[in-house]
């Protein structure tokens, strides 16, 4: 039996998706407010538009991007701004935020739009009707996809690598786009190929999967130069170096980007999300997100626009369990553990996971052993145990230096896999936190 393509070292953690995967999207109510942080993505914040007291249409342009790297904000629901202030954030600051009172008498059905047909649109005109529609990354990084389709003159792509991996556990929603909507994901892959200037794809999706590698392989289009690769059920593979080296069995140089070795990493909601802004108009206003875990009464895959609280999707999932503990934005493994039910659903939010008592069990941190478990774990062959000693010394710019701390994508195999339970991963957050501060100061 051939073996299945993957990357060396990772770990295997719980699954858990079986509490959502067969569940079918639905859509989720709007609620009596939204609140839209100008800052939703990797870059500059947008530049609000609006001001108290206008009235604004699902999808009007509310936040314009500010310079190359930043992303258009859009309303997710017909109402009137009540307020620009600071609001909590998933991320634990407060930041700028459009808060919008929702009418409870719209149709809620976006302005008609003249939308061109991509067909028609230059190659180097593409990314820019993305950018209008505010797409982002949606495998969590919020990464603006326009900057992603102008890769340097100089390095050239040569695949496009359809991220449909969804290795982080308990998350579904990129399985379902892939069951409900294939043929907006195959329009997708046609608009980014020529927005490239290729014309080969790459699809990789875990074996775990087989309803949903079934659909495409089903779906493909004969004409389309496109490949459905199955891959190994391991973490991370859906991490961009990961997949990029199990796909194509080439590594992305330290601190270099995909494109210096021809490749291309696109989230498969996120290409679906592409193909939608040409096919209705409709710019990145809402996406299917998982709600799951054993602390939340009624878990399901859910269309929420985004702004919506927090605390409104746990009342409409029939709120929490007497035994919730934790709830945290993403997965267990790379996500954000939430102190605030009033913060909002963003681009970047694939998953909101609620986990109780039996599943986040605190353990005392022990002596390191130097069992060299975290060696084995990591798939970029870091060295955690060395960068935790340094983190705990506060020796931040070695860890860059001699440590290669850049390189850590903070996937969190080595807390996961430490015998001493020491929170390496949050070690390497603070670590960057503080070298940012450091560089600003």
């Amino acid at each position: 039996m051939k073996s299945l393509l993957s990357f060396k070292h990772g770990v295997h953690p719980p699954e858990n998706k079986e509490i959502t995967s067969g569940m079918k999207s639905r859509r989720f109510p709007f609620p009596k407010e939204i609140i839209l942080p100008l800052s939703q993505h990797i870059g500059t914040p947008a530049k609000a538009l609006v001001k108290v007291g206008d009235r604004v249409e699902r999808g009007d342009v509310i936040a314009a991007a500010e310079g190359f790297i930043s992303s258009a904000v859009h309303a997710t629901a017909a109402g009137t701004v009540k307020s620009i202030e600071l609001w909590p954030h998933p991320s634990g600051a407060m930041v700028p935020s459009i808060r919008i009172t929702v009418d409870p008498n719209s149709t809620q059905m976006q302005r008609p739009r003249i939308v061109p047909r991509w067909q028609d649109v230059k190659e180097e005109d593409l990314s820019k009707e993305i950018a209008k529609a505010g797409i982002v990354g949606l495998g969590g990084a919020a990464f603006p996809s326009h900057v992603k389709l102008c890769p340097p003159k100089d390095q050239p792509i040569e695949l496009l690598i359809i991220n449909a991996c969804e290795c982080e556990p308990y998350l579904t929603s990129d399985h379902r786009t892939m069951l409900e909507q294939p043929h907006d994901v195959y329009e997708g892959i046609r608009i980014e190929l020529k927005a490239l200037g290729i014309s080969r794809a790459v699809i990789g999706i875990e074996c775990n999967k087989p309803d949903a590698i079934e659909m495409m392989e089903k779906t493909k289009p004969d004409d389309l130069d496109v490949e459905i690769q199955t891959l190994q059920v391991k973490y991370p593979q859906g991490a961009e170096k990961m997949l990029i080296k199990a796909v194509m069995d080439r590594e992305v140089p330290s601190g270099g980007l995909p494109s210096a070795i021809g490749a291309m990493v696109q989230n498969v909601a996120t290409t679906a999300n592409v193909a939608r802004v040409f096919k209705t108009g409709q710019p990145l206003i809402e996406r299917i997100i998982t709600v799951t875990g054993r602390g939340i009464r009624k878990p399901g895959n859910w269309v929420i626009p985004f702004g919506t609280k927090l605390r409104d999707v746990i009342e409409h999932c029939g709120g929490l369990t007497e035994d919730a503990e934790e709830i945290v934005f993403g997965g267990p493994m790379m996500g954000q553990g939430q102190a605030n039910l009033d913060v909002p659903i963003l681009k970047a939010n694939g998953g909101i996971l609620i986990l109780s008592k039996d599943e986040c069990k605190r353990q005392d941190i022990m002596p390191c052993i130097r069992c060299g478990k975290c060696l084995d774990a990591c798939p970029i062959f870091l060295n955690p145990q060395l960068m935790g000693a340094m983190a705990k010394a506060e020796r931040y710019e070695e860890m860059v230096e001699e440590a290669h701390l850049n390189d850590c994508m903070l996937c969190g195999c080595c807390s996961y896999v430490c015998p001493s339970n020491i929170p390496l991963s949050q070690l390497f957050i603070m670590s960057k936190t503080q070298l940012r501060k450091l560089a600003a100061s």
